[in-house]
């Protein structure tokens, strides 16, 4: 065991320490400081191998990291123990002090992770413990917000509850079991296809199926989300989180009655202050996300009141307080509580807090695109309640708008209006969560006295408060906040955005060149995607050429009126829409179409070709890929085409022994997941790799086509694919119409 002289250093010399969660943000920090300040001592760490990774390799890419550059011959000392909190293997026999750093640090965990984490991974890690011998001493790092819903002073001292401790961990366990057992009643399938189907119906079944498993599963972490928050407020505590690190330190406690236990709580964790430099971050923690989105102008309002404590602590305060512990154990049976905080002797209100990060940004704004800094909110702080009614208009008024362009006809402008949309939407979606998420913390009356921790800092050698400096009492918030941690959060979020505005700028707004190799298809939907028409305005151009003036004036006002049951048909269901407008061709003779097509239609469907797709399409050729259209229209509409592909599959109309159509069609229309299933039948048939393989449609009901394909490409799409293509990074573009583009409804002319 240590002795009782010196400095920290050496109280730590000869000793073995063994740490968990060393790839984390605190577990990297403390790494680093015993390496760097107790050189004598030995490190193991426990690390979980990682996929492919070893637990090795993981770690020989930790100690590579510029931290740990001054301590390089010390890290080469550092042992690693391969395993994992869900199965931690036998520790090293000659063991002196263990520190447990690893845990589910989400706010928002489902309830049976952080249950399996926070309280069995505990329990589990100090059996080992127990078994490598009875003098070790356990430093276990916990959060101050095991205190939960209390108000006023937090003694450091056990959290005084009533809770029992198995029938909550056996309770946590059990709730996936649970849950997902429930996400598949008929209830919740019911609810979750019906949405999936008002969305997908128009691409396919399976294609909707599919949305409603994901749509399921998604159900099920938030379900797991919401019991574990819900149960936790019923019992006093903020979220899931601290509930589970409260019950974690009861589990601690039991094993303190025969051993030697130290338990640290820091509070909100962020950057250093001075070591290894000012500064120092490593992912995003509590407040980073917050003072991101509001350098941003994106978070209008917080809720919390000007005069309430946000108590933070620099990452270095904490792990030099935690090595301070390591190097003084307490006397078996009688375990010490350590607070690392500000709040008590340093406090800093969320006022402060708010008036030093808008300087540091009225200072050092983000950019906003073309239109200069970004707009900085004014808090008012108001409260939880203001805000929380603020927000609730604002998801109403989203609701609305949503719905608006969900039914628009598409358009550049719809398009436009449905990104900036999305934007909003995803804005909303920031503010509910960290409301949800912060707003106990936000209104939390604690001051967590740390008495105890500042008694341990005032006993230790001026040498030793040089090298762990952790009296929280020194931070200068303004220069803390406005020169270090400010600086420091946006520096990785600032190099990202001058790398954005470098390739936008050197971006071309063609699409990339096509790959020249062999086996290669490339697969075009005809309407809306090569050329600005539809089924409706193509069966016009056929049909009116056959009838007199007076006749095609009755044609266009029956169609007009029917026009609105075929737009709700179109919507529910494309086969059965197609199949309603081909019913019209009854009784036309199919050879009579297809003269029309050739002698009156050529020029008009050619002329109405996209520039941009003719091009595109000749490129595929001249790389040797096999072009293919594939469409719903009927099959003389293509014949103009014909010249510009290896295959044509298009709508065969049905015909009795004379050749007149009888309104049918003589196979099932291709369409949504048909399409697909098509082009794999076709790739197979000759050699085609669809990985390798192009798509270009316009439509959501051609989402299986293009998802059939490695390089999809989203052509003028409507909203539901233009918002599938952004979510899937696919290339979106806007091939523009031909400037001799005509809209005629009549462009073949007529007998009379």
């Amino acid at each position: 065991m240590p002795g009782t002289q010196g400095t920290i250093s050496e109280r730590l010399d000869g000793q073995h320490v063994l740490l968990t969660g060393v790839t984390g943000f605190v577990g990297e920090a403390l790494l680093q400081l015993l390496l760097r300040e107790a050189p004598g001592a030995r490190v193991t760490v426990l690390v979980r191998p990682k996929g492919s990774t070893t637990a090795e390799a993981r770690t020989a890419a930790l100690l590579r990291k510029p931290v740990f550059d001054d301590v390089q011959e010390a890290a080469a000392r550092v042992e690693v123990l391969a395993g994992d909190l869900t199965d931690v293997p036998a520790l090293p026999t000659d063991l002196d002090a263990v520190v447990h750093c690893a845990g589910d640090v989400s706010f928002d965990p489902p309830v049976d992770e952080g249950f399996r984490t926070n309280v069995l991974g505990t329990r589990e890690l100090l059996d080992r413990v127990r078994e490598a011998g009875p003098g070790l001493h356990y430093v276990h790092i916990s959060t101050a917000y095991v205190a939960g819903r209390r108000r006023g002073s937090i003694p450091e001292g056990p959290v005084d509850h009533a809770v029992d401790l198995e029938a909550e961990l056996a309770w946590g366990l059990s709730q996936r079991r649970s849950v997902e057992h429930q996400s598949r009643s008929a209830g919740v399938l019911e609810r979750e296809r019906k949405k999936a189907e008002r969305t997908h119906s128009r691409a396919g079944l399976l294609t909707a199926a599919a949305a409603t498993e994901e749509a399921r599963k998604e159900w099920v972490k938030k379900e797991l989300v919401r019991i574990g928050s819900e149960r936790a407020r019923s019992l006093g505590w903020t979220d899931c989180y601290t509930f589970t690190k409260a019950l974690g330190e009861r589990v601690v406690e039991q094993h303190a009655r025969d051993h030697r236990v130290s338990i640290v709580r820091p509070s909100i964790i962020e950057s250093a202050l001075e070591r290894p430099y000012p500064g120092w971050i490593e992912g995003f923690k509590m407040a980073e996300p917050l003072i991101l989105a509001y350098g941003r102008g994106e978070l209008p309002e917080f809720p919390a009141a000007a005069d309430t404590i946000v108590d933070i602590v620099p990452v270095d305060h904490v792990v030099a307080a935690i090595v301070a512990v390591l190097a003084h154990p307490p006397e078996v049976g009688a375990p010490a509580y350590f607070h690392v905080s500000s709040g008590d002797r340093n406090p800093l209100t969320f006022g402060t807090l708010y008036d030093n990060v808008r300087a540091y940004f009225d200072e050092h704004p983000f950019a906003a695109g073309d239109r200069g800094a970004a707009r900085l909110p004014e808090w008012r702080l108001p409260g939880a309640h203001a805000v929380e009614r603020l927000l609730v208009t604002s998801e109403r008024a989203f609701k609305a708008a949503d719905y608006v362009l969900g039914h628009a006809p598409r358009s550049d402008r719809a398009r436009d209006l449905t990104r900036k949309l999305d934007q909003q939407g995803r804005r909303l979606e920031f503010l509910r969560r960290y409301l949800d998420i912060y707003r106990e913390y936000a209104q939390a009356e604690l001051r967590f006295s740390d008495s105890r921790t500042l008694a341990l800092y005032r006993s230790l050698t001026p040498e030793d408060q040089e090298a762990f400096a952790f009296d929280t009492a020194v931070v200068d918030w303004p220069h803390y906040l406005r020169d270090v941690h400010c600086p420091a959060v946006t520096a990785p979020v600032r190099r990202m955005d001058e790398a954005r505005r470098k390739r936008r700028a050197a971006a071309d707004p063609t699409l990339k060149p096509v790959a020249e190799a062999e086996g290669i298809g490339a697969f075009f939907d005809m309407d809306g995607t090569l050329l600005s028409s539809n089924v409706i305005e193509t069966y016009l151009w056929l049909r009116l050429r056959e009838q007199s003036g007076t006749e095609r004036l009755g044609e266009l006002g029956r169609m007009v009126g029917r026009l609105p049951s075929l737009v709700r048909a179109e919507r529910r269901e494309r086969s059965a829409f197609l199949r309603s407008v081909y019913r019209e061709y009854d009784g036309a003779r199919l050879a009579d179409l297809e003269a029309i097509a050739d002698e009156h239609l050529t020029s008009h469907v050619l002329a109405r070709l996209s520039p941009d797709a003719v091009r595109r399409i000749r490129e595929h050729r001249a790389a040797g890929h096999r072009t293919v259209l594939i469409t719903g229209a009927i099959r003389p509409l293509t014949r103009p085409l014909e010249p510009l592909f290896d295959h044509i599959e298009a709508a065969e109309l049905a015909t009795d022994d004379r050749g007149v159509c009888t309104g049918y069609l003589a196979t099932s229309p291709l369409v949504g997941e048909s399409r697909a299933a098509w082009i794999r039948q076709y790739a197979a048939e000759h050699g085609l790799d669809l990985a390798k393989s192009y798509g270009y449609a316009d439509s959501h009901s051609d989402l299986p086509l293009l998802e059939a394909v490695g390089r999809p490409v989203a052509v003028k799409p409507d909203v539901p694919l233009f918002r599938h293509a952004r979510r899937h990074r696919w290339t979106i573009v806007d091939w523009a119409s031909s400037d001799s583009n005509t809209r005629s409804l009549n462009p073949a002319g007529g007998l009379g």
